[in-house]
């Protein structure tokens, strides 16, 4: 007996519009709206209330409509699997004539539960919405054409693969069928069918699937048919189709290509700042491509006038309404991104591969025409060169020499430009860096802010060959007249030029180093008097350049003249923020930088530092079971932070932070760092038992063999790849506990040599640190357990070998081949095989400063050459080497 076709309760239906009608009101109690809702959607046949809504409720309020719809595809996504086959049927019968609803609202949104429902079952389980697609396609009829392009669109954007898969009972994949549909939409006289057509064919450039490509000229045609459309929305979308085809599929316009770029020429000045945007990067991707630079280069002339005009501030851009904004203008909470602290990475190349900051982020704010205009210029100064000086100079010479007033903007787009084309164009630059900088230190002091904070950046582009210049006499004085500009431009009025200078000086002290230490005193002078005056958001600028500066004269900060005028000030702010205030990130990450320059000068410091960081690891931990006896939300940024700057005191302090570590718990919580479920803290956490075996052993002794197991833990399958800078800090604290301890480590040596050796034979995702810290600490293990390591060396001799090859000299690498010399001596035949391999990692080295360590190395290859003359062949391995390699190791140790 067939059963009886659903129907809504009229109370039920009254109950649920009622309370969509209410959640859409401001003042209703949102929390009393949101447990009827819950008693709601225990009801089996909720959705189909929410469907029959969406679908039939003609009288209701629109958004009362639309608000139901949202629900239904909320749940749909979230429970999908739990709703009853019959009534999946229903909604999917009430929801499919709605695709061409009269009313917008409503057939988008069945768009989007279209796109939900396929993402559960594909086509072969909702057939008739493929059909209803093409139906309503060729249809003629507006509100169903735009309804089926919505929903493509949609799924097109979400489930592009499946559009391009083969569906069981169809004849072609759906995108066959789609596509030529799609393209004919390009010459419709509805600016809607046209934008959704070409966005959705758009969907499928980077697939590049073979509906597409059997059609691509038909696209390409219907492309160029778009390129001048009345309407911007279509003019931007064909810009970023032909950006992207570029970027995929090259060879496709190479044919068109001059037509292609006089095209984007025109749409790169399109009175439409985001068609103008759009066409803007297709010169970065035209460099990305990798095609014949003479394709573009007799219009270079063009581009690059277009590229300077379009680099001069928009009338609405936001810096020209801050531009009267003075230092007591109190600060945003708009202006004051959200900052992440980057956990600390050790070992071997210590750091040297985190991500730098766009070091334009904050001088040319949110992404737009002006910033994609100079990133263009960056690019094809970076292809072309000194090329493109002779065009390029007179321009900028041209818009630096207007006194206009109102032409201020052409000036500052014009050394905009000069910072663009920095590394690109330095060698043409070079013989001129003395006038550039006369003229930026000169516009440093310009009336108008932007000028002057532009100025600061485009300097700090220059850095690298001002600080070259400033070994001989007259680039001391150019260097010094730079500083003095630039900590001018730091007690600026003007916030904006404040943030450029500081970031600018950061720059600069990356380069400079130890030659600013005869200088420290009056740029100590000027950030602290800064520190006085600035408000939160450059206040997280200064404390970056106050660590920076620390970082780069390292212990000639060590001066009490100094300490006088440094340490006051942070340590009142320090005093003065709340233990749950964000404001404590930078100050944490200045005070790490501090505490490793000083090295033990920072003990008269150390103590109320140290505890406060106990503190907060404290609080947090129990704040992340329970906030309110911890009187704070869990954040995890805080022990981050801490642990880091205890990482910087430990480093710092040495042996002398013994002390503090002893009356405190910091054993019992780092150990529960160790196994936090948060990366970056345990990837903290292990750094700083690396750090703290290195400084006090002894404190850890009681529990090292719980760490060891936890650091080991990191080494093991899928954690390695997954978290890369966790696996590479527990490789290097393992390596420290086994210098530290020696033979003590000897329980845990067999579960760490196996991941090393698989770290290093499946290098694939894995950064140059992890890779080099294992080879360390693999030969650190076998320096202190030879006997528990040489007998296994065949089965990895000749990946580590490889790895030792690579790693710079050092004392980490001294150990690993004070490792190497010992298990050879046990078990010299376990090498012989990988000789060849050995005697290229031995010839890595430039100069070993031990000589105790190059004495061994000598034994060892004398101890191999004595071994195989016997048998006559010393030379069959030691003849396959490099000649050169050969020569080095003869002249070393006297082979």
């Amino acid at each position: 007996m067939a059963t009886a076709a659903w129907q809504p309760q009229e109370d039920g239906l009254k109950e649920i519009c009622g309370l969509l009608e209410q959640y859409r009101l401001p003042t209703v109690d949102q929390s009393r709206i949101w447990q009827q809702h819950q008693g709601c959607s225990q009801l089996p046949d909720f959705n189909n209330y929410l469907a029959f809504i969406l679908c039939r409720a003609e009288g209701d309020a629109v958004n009362i409509r639309q608000a139901a719809g949202l629900l239904l595809k909320n749940n749909l996504k979230s429970n999908y699997q739990s709703i009853q086959p019959s009534h999946l049927q229903y909604i999917k019968a009430e929801v499919l004539p709605c695709l061409g609803s009269s009313d917008f609202g409503v057939r988008t949104t069945v768009g989007t539960i279209a796109s939900v429902v396929l993402q559960h079952g594909g086509f072969q389980c909702w057939p008739e919405l493929y059909q209803a697609l093409v139906q309503c396609l060729d249809s003629n009829v507006y509100n169903h054409m735009e309804g089926a392009l919505g929903a493509l669109f949609k799924i097109a954007e979400d489930l592009p693969e499946m559009l391009d898969s083969d569906v069981p009972g169809f004849a072609d994949r759906p995108l066959a069928i789609f596509i030529p549909r799609l393209l004919q939409f390009f010459t419709s006289e509805h600016a809607a069918l046209r934008r959704l057509a070409l966005g959705t064919v758009n969907q499928f450039i980077v697939l590049f699937p073979a509906a597409l490509f059997s059609n691509m000229g038909q696209y390409l045609q219907g492309l160029f048919s778009l390129a001048n459309d009345s309407v911007g929305d279509v003019r931007k979308l064909v810009c970023a189709a032909l950006v992207q085809l570029l970027e995929v599929q090259p060879n496709a316009l190479q044919p068109h290509m001059r037509n292609v770029i006089e095209y984007m020429l025109q749409a790169n000045k399109d009175p439409d700042r985001d068609v103008a945007l759009e066409a803007c990067e297709f010169w970065s991707a035209f460099c990305e491509a990798h095609l014949p630079p003479d394709l573009l280069r007799e219009f270079l002339p063009r581009l690059i006038d277009i590229l300077l005009d379009n680099m001069v501030y928009a009338d609405d851009d936001e810096a020209l309404q801050d531009e009267d904004e003075d230092e007591n203008a109190p600060d945003r909470d708009q202006d004051i991104k959200p900052r992440f602290h980057q956990s600390r990475i050790v070992g071997s190349t210590d750091g040297a591969e985190e991500v730098e900051d766009d070091d334009d982020d904050d001088i040319i704010n949110s992404w737009n025409l002006r910033k994609c205009s100079a990133a263009g210029l960056d690019i094809l100064s970076t292809v072309f060169g000194d090329d493109i000086l002779p065009i390029l100079m007179p321009l900028v010479q041209v818009r630096l020499s207007t006194t206009e007033d109102s032409e201020w903007v052409q000036k500052e787009a014009a050394i905009l430009a000069l910072g663009a084309v920095a590394e690109g164009c330095i060698s043409g630059l070079l013989p001129h860096l003395a006038q550039i900088v006369v003229y930026l230190v000169s516009f440093m002091e310009d009336t108008r802010p932007l000028v002057r904070s532009i100025s600061c950046w485009t300097l700090s582009r220059y850095s690298k060959w001002i600080v070259r210049v400033a070994q001989s006499p007259e680039g001391q004085l150019q260097f010094d007249g730079i500083l003095t500009g630039l900590l001018r431009r730091i007690l600026d009025p003007h916030k904006r030029v404040q943030e450029a200078a500081c970031s600018a000086f950061a720059t600069l002290e990356e380069e400079a180093a130890e030659d600013l230490a005869p200088r420290l005193e009056p740029i100590l002078q000027h950030l602290m008097y800064a520190f006085g005056t600035y408000q939160r958001r450059n206040l997280r600028i200064l404390y970056d350049a106050i660590g920076t500066l620390a970082d780069a004269v390292g212990s000639e900060l060590n001066n009490p003249k100094y300490l006088e005028i440094l340490m006051p000030p942070l340590i009142s702010k320090w005093q003065q923020l709340s233990d749950n205030d964000k404001d404590l990130f930078p100050l944490l990450e200045c005070f790490t930088s501090i505490a490793q320059a000083l090295g033990p000068g920072f003990i008269q410091y150390a103590e109320p530092v140290f505890m406060r960081c106990i503190n907060l690891i404290r609080t947090h931990q129990v704040a992340k079971a329970d906030p309110q006896s911890a009187g704070v939300n869990y954040d995890k940024e805080f022990i981050v932070c801490s642990l880091d700057l205890l990482s910087g005191l430990a480093e710092g302090l040495g042996s002398s932070i013994e002390n503090l570590v002893s009356r405190s718990d910091l054993r019992d919580l780092l150990l529960q760092c160790c196994t936090d479920e948060a990366p970056d803290v345990r990837q903290s956490a292990l750094a700083l038992l690396g750090d703290l075996v290195k400084a006090c052993a002894v404190h850890l002794q009681p529990r090292l063999a719980e760490f060891l197991s936890l650091a080991a833990n990191q080494l093991q399958g899928q954690n390695v790849k997954e978290n890369v800078s966790v696996a590479n800090n527990a490789c290097w604290a393992i390596g420290e506990v086994a210098i530290k301890v020696r033979s003590e480590i000897s329980p845990i040596v067999l579960t760490v040599i196996s991941p090393l050796v698989r770290i290093l034979s499946n290098t694939e995702g894995l950064n140059k640190s992890l890779l080099e810290n294992s080879a360390i600490t693999l030969g650190r293990l076998g320096w202190v357990c030879p006997e528990i390591v040489a007998p296994h060396m065949e089965h990895f001799m000749q990946t580590w070998c490889r790895a030792l090859c690579t790693i710079r000299d050092d004392f980490e690498k001294e150990d690993a081949f004070r490792g190497l010399c010992a298990m050879v001596r046990l078990n010299p035949g376990g090498a012989v095989s990988s000789l060849a391999l050995m005697c290229e990692a031995i010839g890595s080295w430039h100069e070993i400063r031990s000589k105790e360590l190059s004495s061994e190395i000598a034994q060892v290859l004398h101890g191999y050459k004595q071994m195989l003359s016997q048998s006559n062949s010393w030379e069959q391995y030691f003849g396959t080497l490099d000649g050169t390699l050969r020569e080095k190791l003869v002249k070393t140790y006297g082979l």
